[in-house]
């Protein structure tokens, strides 16, 4: 089964690392993919631009509205996301316990389901 597995944390937080210390970080976080990867358990993922970068577009009445920034205000933002293939929720639990971001913010997991053609259930909830 497939998880995304959401990385946050707060970047004031990570604004404070060193340069040694981020690219330690990132150099762990790419470790962390090599180990996935072989154990055949990472399907994609990517780190994210800072929210500064970001744009939120929204649809109202056949209208594009663009704001700049994230959709809301949070204590952490997203950081990033891995697409794992976990056999269930506590495997999913695992593999995202040894995402090295996690120290710093949260990890949030989320299965995926598949999107029909037909037939999917309204909100899209499996039951």
């Amino acid at each position: 089964m497939k998880y995304l597995a959401l990385v946050y944390y707060d970047e004031k937080i990570m604004e404070r690392l060193s340069q040694h210390e981020w690219d330690a970080l990132n150099q762990e976080c790419m470790e962390c993919v090599a180990r996935l990867s072989a154990n055949g358990h990472f399907i994609t993922g990517s780190p994210l631009l800072p929210t500064s970068s970001a744009t939120t577009v929204r649809v109202r009445d056949n209208r594009v509205a663009i704001t700049d920034g994230p959709f809301a205000e949070t204590k952490e933002q997203l950081a990033g996301f891995y697409m794992l293939e976990a056999r269930d929720l506590n495997e999913a639990i695992t593999l995202a316990g040894k995402i090295p971001p996690a120290r710093y913010g949260s990890v949030e997991i989320r299965p995926a389901r598949e999107l029909l053609a037909e037939g999917n259930q309204a909100g899209g909830n499996a039951g």
